[in-house]
């Protein structure tokens, strides 16, 4: 059994800790398991430092797991700490040290990487936090490379995540990589979440919230491009499934999604991919083909810079074998 350690403390929100909770002890899989998932997939375990923690909003949580649990687990989630300017418990760091001396994977939440900081266990690794803290988490730990881009910082064993919702993208990509997409998919689609989120940071503290539209056709011109991903698809047809002019079509499309009907489309595409890439037999070009990319090279192109990674190293790392 994988057990999952998540901290818990005093003045902490429910939002981190319960998000972590609630992807690695899902039992609502039962297709996914009855295909040989173990059930339950993971061990979670609620650990503070004493038996009691208020949470905001005068809340109380009592938990019989203590740091012990935390430095004997699989994997440690660290939400955000209390106060980044507030000295890390010398309990906590020894925790997570014991942790990673026993090569247990570790994940911070926002501004839990403070906590991993503080531990020196990102001491010569990349990592990011919320955008908020970036530049206090470098001025404060140089020997880290901070990425102030991504959602979040893979580096094998040590994963750092963005702010609070970045936790949800990295829970995810830790089911991923531990289940495989179809896995990850399911507990996506039973949250009611994106499985993927292309993009970083940077989209959210630049960009506006986008204007709500109640306008149906959008959806329904979406829905149509992602029946027929296999096929070229240009402008004027969506507008035209739309029943919209082009430059109608872009206005409203920019207004419900907050980007282009291009843009959206190519992240689509890629995300369409990735089953076909962890678990049929086509070859990177046909699969490529078969989600409309016109070409091998522009297929990986927009794989690249919406995964980091390409569609053959994608491959190794979720299908288990060689990439064709």
């Amino acid at each position: 059994m994988h057990t999952v350690a998540i901290l818990a403390y005093d003045g902490m929100t429910g939002f981190e800790s319960g998000l972590a909770a609630e992807i690695f002890g899902m039992t609502e899989l039962s297709p996914l398991f009855s295909a040989g998932i173990a059930r339950p997939w993971y061990s979670v375990r609620l650990c503070a430092e004493t038996p009691e923690v208020r949470l905001l909003g005068g809340a109380t949580v009592h938990t019989s797991y203590g740091l012990e649990a935390l430095a004997d687990a699989d994997t440690v989630v660290i939400p955000s700490v209390r106060d980044i300017d507030e000295p890390v418990s010398p309990a906590l760091i020894e925790a997570i040290r014991a942790a990673d001396r026993r090569a247990a994977r570790l994940v911070s939440i926002c501004s839990g990487a403070f906590a991993l900081a503080a531990a020196g266990v990102l001491d010569g690794r990349a990592a990011t936090t919320h955008w908020i803290y970036a530049d206090a988490l470098q001025a404060r730990y140089p020997d880290i490379t901070i990425d102030r881009a991504p959602l979040y910082v893979d580096n094998g064993r040590v994963l750092t995540s963005a702010g609070c919702a970045a936790g949800l993208d990295l829970c995810l990509h830790i089911v991923r990589s531990d289940h495989g997409v179809s896995v990850a998919n399911d507990v996506a689609r039973r949250l009611v979440i994106a499985p993927h989120r292309a993009g970083g940071q940077a989209q959210y503290i630049e960009m506006p919230v986008p204007e709500a539209t109640d306008d149906g056709r959008i959806a329904a011109g979406m829905a149509w491009a992602l029946e027929h991903l296999d096929a070229p698809i240009t402008l004027d047809e969506l507008a035209a499934q739309c029943a919209m002019s082009r430059r109608s079509f872009l206005r409203q499309f920019a207004k419900a999604t907050g980007t282009t009907p291009i843009r959206w489309l190519i992240e689509q595409r890629v995300q369409a991919s990735l089953p076909l890439l962890e678990a049929s037999s086509l070859s990177i070009e046909q699969v490529g083909a078969r989600v409309g990319f016109e070409s091998p090279v522009t297929f990986r192109y927009h794989f690249v810079r919406q995964m980091q990674t390409t569609p053959s190293d994608y491959r190794s790392c979720f299908a288990g074998r060689p990439a064709q």
